[in-house]
């Protein structure tokens, strides 16, 4: 008797954290550039900022990220202002810092300083622990004709499903 049950009961399977939201995504980026790897970082927030988020209120589209003073910045990210912070809300396009380990910033640091490379944010998002995170990419720049045959590429892929979906 008071015996426990739990180890008759089969493991739950896991749900979808509700938690997790993406906020902003940079779609352009894969077509602008190569993505050569990408990693998670950390982003320092006002209060306001966060409930601004939380209303999906953002932009990563123009913005780029920058080793400078031995910190890593998030430049040109626009947040809309929180309407109800009033007076004690937030610039809308400031400096974010971003919050990377030493090493992971000296690697990003070494990977501006080669040739044509730069970081670019890819998508701001709620993690399952409800913190803001953002993937930024460590990026080359393409040419013109690199589009055209990534376009040509996605193109062909769509019309060989078609096909295949016709056949």
């Amino acid at each position: 008797m008071g015996r426990s049950l739990a180890y008759l009961c089969p493991v739950m399977a896991e749900k979808s954290d509700p938690n997790y939201k993406i906020i902003a995504e940079n779609r352009r980026a894969r077509f602008d550039y190569f993505i050569e790897s990408d990693l998670e970082c950390g982003i320092a927030l006002t209060g306001s900022e966060v409930k601004s988020l939380r209303t999906g209120q953002s932009n990563i589209a123009d913005s780029y990220a920058s080793v400078e003073g031995g910190e890593l910045w998030l430049i040109n990210g626009y947040i809309a202002a929180y309407k109800q912070a009033g007076v004690f809300g937030h610039e809308e396009r400031r400096r974010r810092k971003l919050l990377v380990s030493g090493r992971e910033l000296s690697r990003l640091w070494q990977a501006t300083g080669r040739e044509g490379m730069t970081l670019v944010p890819l998508v701001m998002y709620f993690n399952d622990r409800g913190r803001v995170k953002l993937k930024i990419g460590i990026a080359k720049g393409k040419k013109l004709a690199d589009k055209r045959q990534t376009e040509a590429k996605r193109d062909w892929n769509r019309q060989k499903q078609r096909l295949l979906k016709q056949g």
